[in-house]
This record gives structure tokens, C-alpha cells and sequence, in this order.
């Protein structure tokens, strides 16, 4: 099989992923509703599992040295669609948070993975290219995928459950049958060694060897707009359903609106920015953006101005992700690029897991609360960019 033909169907496959990950989604506030949970647990179910995949992110990127990514991305992706099996039969809190663990363990390992199999195999002139591909998909496809959910959810909430393990199985095969080997060491690894290189401790240790200011500027802001963009998701999606009454549908629909300006901006904007413009300059302008339209959501007088600083604020998150990831990638080692990408995705992860649960918390004190605290989150992402971008200028004296 080609090259451009092996990555076009580890697109199809990627694309199909992030469809399927986000059917429960749009349901989620319903099945909190009707099993009586309270709710601060919508974002706690959240955090469960994001504090997994912060935990086991850098060990995956340091598992994909010495297995395969697309071995990880089978593994992970039928481990994942048997999490949410049992989330479709669990009617417990504590149920539901084991399952959201489980799923954590494995969702982690498959973001991680298609990074790592993207920064490995694509050649130098195709990696920023096809990154932001990665992240473009994540958006567009995770959008529609709330919407196929919310739509499904209206007729049975289970049968979503079900379509979703259905599709993350598809997609597990998809990934092995399509992607070449890339592993570092060809020779077999024996289990126990496998165990010993997925200490997460030593995963994060193993961070020495490459952490320098620029990475910690990076991973800082990498934080703060997950943080602000989990927050702001878990929020919207719940305000919609709690305060206006909408139904999942709805939400699906909203969802799907974002997706297509989203494709739009990352096809021509953010493909425009990683190939001509300065990507330091551009991030700061981009989360500056976010805060604006944060602010937005704050003050907002009518539902449709608020809904349209809704839209904006994912917009210019959704652009800012692949910029941020071609910046890390870029300035990654060769020999390091697993390990960082890991360190990535951790910290995507770590933002994901405070903000889902201030989200929970501040909404049980005060509906606009967290959005207060989105806008501060974003402003602080707009000085660690800038941070970033005078140590590149003053402390590096290179082009960011």
C-alpha cells in the first residue's frame, strides 16, 4: 500500500474515531437528570477520566517506542469501546466513575498514539501539514459527533452507547490493517518489560531530558486553553439543557455549526498561519480571541449573542490547537518526539481535568461562575503566549 494511500485511510480511520468518541456526549446531562445524580457530576465524570489520561499519557508515548502505535491504537481503541459499554448499563455514581476511569486509561493512549504515528511516519514536508489535519478532524468530526449522538439520543440513549462501541471497534481494525510498523525496537518486547516502561513516574522523569523554558512556556498554555475550552464545553453543554431548556438534538445541531466553521478556519486560516505566518505571533492574537469572546458569554444580553460567542470561542480554540501542536512538534528532538507529544497530550489533559471540575463545582454556586473564570483562564494563556514569544525574541534571538 502507498504512503499518501496508508495515511489517507489512517484519516478515514481517525476521523471515524473522533465521530464516535463524542455520541455519549450530548446525552450525558439527560442521563444525569434521570438517574438523580447531582450536578456537579457532569464534570466530575469528566475529570475521572481526564485525570487517566494525564496520568498515562507520557507512558503511552514511551510505550510507542517499543511497540507499534497502530498495536496501541487497536488495544486502545476496543479497551475504550468497552468502557462505554459499561457506561450504557451502569445506574450507579460510583459505576459511572469506574467506567469514566477505564475509558480515560484508553482514550489517552489512542490521542497519544495517532501523534505518535503522525510525527513518526509522515515525512518532514508532510508533518505540520498533516497535523493540523489531525486536529482539524478532531473538531469537525467531534462536532457532527455530538450531533449523529444528540439525534440518536432522542429515540434511545442506549442504542448511542451501543453505536459508539460499534464504530471505536471498526476503528481499532481500521488503524491495524492500515498503519505501517513504527516502533524504535523491531526486536519483541516481553510483558514485563512492556509493564516497566508504562510507570507513569518514570514517564514524567523521563521529562529531564528534554524540558527547557520553551517547553514549560508551551505546555503552560497548552493548559490554560484546555482548561478554559473543557470548562466552557461541560458549561455550554449543560446551560443549554438546565437553563433553556434545549434537548440533546439541539445541542447536536450547535455542535454541528461549529464543526463546519471550524473546518472552514483550519483549512484556510490555520494552514495559512503554520506555513507563512509567525506561529508565536499568531497564538497570542488567536487566545486573545478566545478571551474576547469568553468575555462575551459574561456579559451577553440574548440567547443568539450569547450562542454566537460560543461559536467564536470554539472557533478560536479549534484553530489554536493545531498551531500550538505544530509548534511543539517542531521543536521537539527527533529522538524525544514520542516523549513530548506524550508530555502534550498530558498536559491537554491536565487543563481538561481542572476545567471539567470547576466547571461542576462553580455551576452548582452560580450559573455564570464559571464563565467568569473561562475568561480569566484565557487571559492568563494570552500572557503565557506572549512570555513564550519574548523568550524566543530576547532569550533564544530565533523565529518562533
Amino acid at each position: 500500500m502507498k504512503y499518501k494511500t496508508r495515511f489517507l485511510l489512517f484519516f478515514v480511520a481517525m476521523a471515524l474515531f473522533h465521530l464516535a468518541s463524542n455520541f455519549a456526549h450530548p446525552v450525558t446531562p439527560t442521563i444525569i437528570q434521570e438517574l438523580g445524580l447531582p450536578d456537579y457530576m457532569f464534570g466530575l465524570m469528566l475529570a475521572v477520566m481526564m485525570i487517566a489520561n494525564f496520568a498515562l499519557s507520557p507512558s503511552w508515548g514511551n510505550i510507542n517506542r517499543f511497540i507499534s502505535s497502530r498495536e496501541s491504537l487497536l488495544i486502545c481503541c476496543v479497551g475504550y469501546a468497552v468502557a462505554q459499554l459499561g457506561f450504557a448499563y451502569s445506574t450507579t455514581q460510583a459505576g459511572i466513575l469506574f467506567v469514566r476511569l477505564l475509558a480515560g486509561v484508553f482514550i489517552g493512549g489512542v490521542f497519544v498514539s495517532m501523534l505518535t504515528y503522525v510525527v513518526n511516519v509522515a515525512e518532514p514536508k508532510d508533518m505540520a501539514k498533516y497535523l493540523t489535519y489531525s486536529a482539524t478532524l478532531h473538531s469537525v468530526f467531534g462536532a457532527f459527533g455530538y450531533l449523529i449522538g444528540g439525534v440518536v439520543g432522542e429515540f434511545s440513549i442506549r442504542a448511542t452507547f451501543l453505536l459508539q462501541a460499534a464504530t471505536l471497534f471498526v476503528c481499532g481494525i481500521m488503524f491495524r490493517l492500515c498503519c505501517v510498523p513504527d516502533a524504535e525496537r523491531t526486536e519483541k518486547v516481553s510483558i514485563k518489560e512492556l509493564a516497566a516502561k508504562s510507570n507513569p513516574f518514570d514517564a514524567f522523569r523521563d521529562g529531564k531530558y528534554f524540558m527547557n523554558t520553551a517547553f514549560v512556556l508551551l505546555f503552560l498554555v497548552n493548559i490554560l486553553i484546555n482548561l478554559g475550552n473543557t470548562c466552557f464545553d461541560q458549561v455550554f453543554n449543560y446551560y443549554l439543557k438546565d437553563q433553556l431548556g434545549l434537548t440533546s438534538a439541539y445541542n447536536g445541531i450547535i455542535k454541528a455549526v461549529v464543526g463546519f466553521i471550524s473546518f472552514l478556519f483550519n483549512m484556510t486560516l490555520c494552514l495559512w498561519i503554520i506555513r507563512k505566518a509567525d506561529t508565536g505571533k499568531s497564538t497570542v492574537v488567536l487566545v486573545a480571541v478566545c478571551t474576547l469572546a469568553s468575555l462575551g458569554t459574561v456579559f451577553a444580553p440574548q440567547i443568539s449573542v450569547f450562542l454566537s460567542c460560543g461559536i467564536a470561542l470554539y472557533a478560536g480554540y479549534s484553530v489554536s490547537v493545531p498551531v500550538l501542536q505544530d509548534m511543539v512538534a517542531t521543536r521537539a528532538d527527533p529522538a524525544q518526539k514520542n516523549l513530548v507529544m506524550g508530555f502534550y497530550n498530558a498536559t491537554k489533559s491536565l487543563g481538561s481535568i481542572i476545567g471539567s471540575l470547576l466547571a461542576g463545582f462553580l455551576y452548582a454556586i452560580h450559573v455564570k461562575l464559571p464563565f467568569v473564570l473561562i475568561a480569566v483562564v484565557y487571559a492568563l494563556s494570552v500572557a503565557a503566549a506572549a512570555g513564550y514569544l519574548v523568550y524566543c525574541r530576547v532569550g533564544e534571538q530565533v523565529k518562533c
